[in-house]
């Protein structure tokens, strides 16, 4: 943040509520000895930038530090005005619980003016303070664990806690309140300051089949039919939930090679924690119910590592991928080209046809594959082949 701020006029730190963005800039601000950060959620701050962005502004010592800057979006348009009269860098840190890229009016008003940082609900690789596994895995070097957790039980507890530092620290039953006061408050205030939508009293139950689908293909046709929402508000409504980082949709990978790929994007629950909360489950449930464990498990763990690629030196973008029958869960690419492959499986024993689909890619790329991951709940890192490794889940975070 401090490097971004050092070369970019506004700095944008966005990501859900609870993730800690108040905590980050709060603690720069001390650091740095600067003016206090302003937080939007304050009704007489909020009022006053509503009234007059312009004159606002205005009235504030540089740099400014403004929270929940999307409770007043026409700030933004402000703040890109002043940046464009005084082009010195660090001028303006902002927060925000929806994500602006969204905003195609304020993309396009901001673009070459801020850098955008991503906070994700907190990774089981912060929580351990381990290594970043994604820039190991392009370096040919996942983790060699040995003796880790078997079964379900090397992944219930991480699973049904979440990344939510106020969730993790709750036992089950308190937590599972705190999710429900979560999620009212995101669906009720936080949707409703990111959209004029007239009826997102339909959102949750829109949430709650996409948790039941959740590591599966999204189809706005059969969400509609079910809901008896028109497939065009689906889609709008999806938008949002990934808006404020309740979802996130996993794009397909088009590697152009293959005959039949489905272009289709993957959904994934943010959060393993309101996930479960979601699908009335919890970590008891987790370990029996085959429903919901390997959907559970993929999402927690394509998140998991989506968090890190975040973090990582190499950078490289979060994909699926499937061809005909054989599908890669996730599919890492940096801009010149590298390939890590990463499979999830819930069972303790790797078997031959879960690298199936990480070897034909692994041809199909030739040395542009740096690795192949089957994530499963063993005990030992197992090679399987050229380039390909058996990895137990807690090798994400070792």
């Amino acid at each position: 943040m401090a490097q971004a701020m050092s070369d970019t006029r506004v700095v944008y730190v966005m990501g859900a509520r609870q993730v800690g963005k108040s905590t980050l800039v709060t603690g720069y601000a001390d650091q740095e000895d600067l003016p206090p950060v302003l937080t939007l959620d304050n009704k007489a701050i909020r009022d006053t930038a509503l009234a007059d962005p312009s004159g606002f502004l205005a009235g504030l010592p540089r740099p400014v530090m403004l929270d929940e800057v999307q409770r007043a979006p026409d700030l933004l348009l402000s703040i890109k005005e002043a940046v464009d009269k005084d082009t010195s860098p660090g001028q303006f840190l902002l927060t925000g619980s929806s994500n602006v890229r969204t905003n195609r009016k304020v993309k396009d008003a901001l673009t070459g003016r801020m850098e955008i940082i991503t906070l994700w609900p907190l990774a089981q690789a912060e929580i351990h303070k381990s290594d970043n596994v994604v820039d190991a895995l392009f370096a040919g070097q996942p983790p060699l664990v040995s003796n880790a957790p078997i079964g379900r039980s090397a992944f219930a507890t991480e699973v049904a806690q979440g990344g939510f530092p106020e969730a993790i620290r709750r036992p089950a039953n308190r937590r599972s309140h705190w999710l429900r006061d979560y999620l009212d408050t995101t669906l009720d205030r936080d949707l409703r300051d990111v959209s004029d939508a007239l009826k997102l009293d339909e959102v949750p139950r829109l949430l709650r089949l996409v948790a039941t689908q959740t590591a599966g293909l999204v189809n706005y046709s059969s969400l509609a039919s079910r809901t008896g929402i028109n497939q065009a508000t689906v889609r709008s409504y999806l938008e949002l939930l990934e808006t404020v980082f309740l979802v996130h949709r996993l794009p397909a990978w088009r590697p152009g090679l293959a005959a039949r790929e489905v272009h289709a994007p993957k959904i994934h629950l943010v959060d393993s924690a309101l996930l479960l909360y979601l699908l009335g489950a919890n970590e008891s449930r987790l370990g029996h119910d085959d429903q919901i464990t390997g959907k559970a498990l993929e999402s927690f763990v394509v998140m998991e590592v989506i968090k890190q690629a975040s973090a990582a030196l190499a950078e490289p973008r979060a994909h699926h991928y499937r061809a005909n029958r054989d599908e890669v869960d996730l599919v890492l690419e940096t801009r010149d080209g590298q390939i890590v492959g990463i499979e999830v499986k819930a069972s303790a024993t790797p078997q031959p046809a879960d690298r199936r689909a990480l070897t034909k890619l692994r041809d199909m790329a030739g040395a542009s594959f740096k690795a192949g991951v089957v994530v499963y709940s063993g005990a030992h890192t197992i090679p399987l082949g050229d380039r390909l490794w058996a990895l137990p889940i807690s090798g994400l975070w070792a």
